[in-house]
C-alpha cells in the first residue's frame, strides 16, 4: 500500500511540475516585454520580477507569456527553481479572456486572480481590491523562518494604484 501511495505522489508531483512549467516563458525566447510587478520579501534583498513577453506586433503570445526571475542582492539574475515555481511564485492557472487579455493565479496566492491587460498602451497586472481595479506595482511578503528554513508568512502587502484615477493604494492580506 505504501509503495502505491509513493507512485501516486510521484505522478501528482510530476503533473504539478508540468502544469506550473507550462505557464513559464524563458528569457531566451522573449523578443520584447513589459515589467508587470515585483515581489520583495523581508527575508533578504533578492527581488522577484514578473514580466510579460510580447510578440513583434505588440500582442501577447497565446502560450507562455510570462517571464519570472530573481534579481539577487549581488545583481545577478537567476531563474526560479522547480519548488519555487510549483509552490510559491509560479503561475498555476492561465485563462485567455480575449485578445491581449488573460487571467492568472500565482501558486502562493491562488485565490487572488490577476488580469494581464493593456492599460495606457502598456501591459499591466490588475487585481480587484475592495471592488476597485488596482494596477499592481509591487508585493511585499513579511515572513519569519521556521524549522528547516520553511517560511511562516505573517502578512502580504499589495501596492499599486487605482486603474480609474491613479490613486495610490495598499492592501494587507493576513493568512
Amino acid at each position: 500500500m505504501r509503495r502505491g501511495l509513493f507512485w501516486i505522489m510521484r505522478v501528482a508531483g510530476l503533473s504539478a511540475i508540468l502544469v506550473a512549467s507550462s505557464y513559464y516563458h524563458s528569457e531566451a525566447s522573449c523578443e520584447r516585454g513589459y515589467h508587470l510587478f515585483s515581489i520583495e520579501r523581508s527575508k533578504n534583498k533578492n527581488l522577484l520580477y514578473y514580466d510579460v513577453c510580447v510578440e513583434r506586433n505588440g500582442d501577447l503570445p497565446d502560450l507562455n507569456p510570462l517571464n519570472i526571475y530573481w534579481i539577487l542582492e549581488n545583481g545577478k539574475r537567476e531563474e526560479l527553481n522547480e519548488i519555487e515555481r510549483i509552490y510559491a511564485y509560479g503561475i498555476t492557472m492561465q485563462e485567455n479572456l480575449e485578445r491581449n487579455k488573460l487571467r492568472i493565479s500565482l501558486a502562493a496566492f491562488n485565490k487572488e486572480k490577476i488580469t494581464i491587460e493593456k492599460v495606457d498602451e502598456k501591459y499591466r497586472a490588475v487585481t480587484s481590491i475592495d471592488n476597485r481595479q488596482i494596477i499592481i506595482e509591487k508585493v511585499y511578503i513579511h515572513s519569519v523562518d521556521r524549522l528547516f528554513g520553511m517560511p511562516d508568512v505573517l502578512s502580504v502587502d499589495i501596492y499599486g494604484f487605482t486603474k480609474q484615477d491613479n490613486v495610490p493604494t495598499k492592501k494587507r492580506i493576513s493568512p
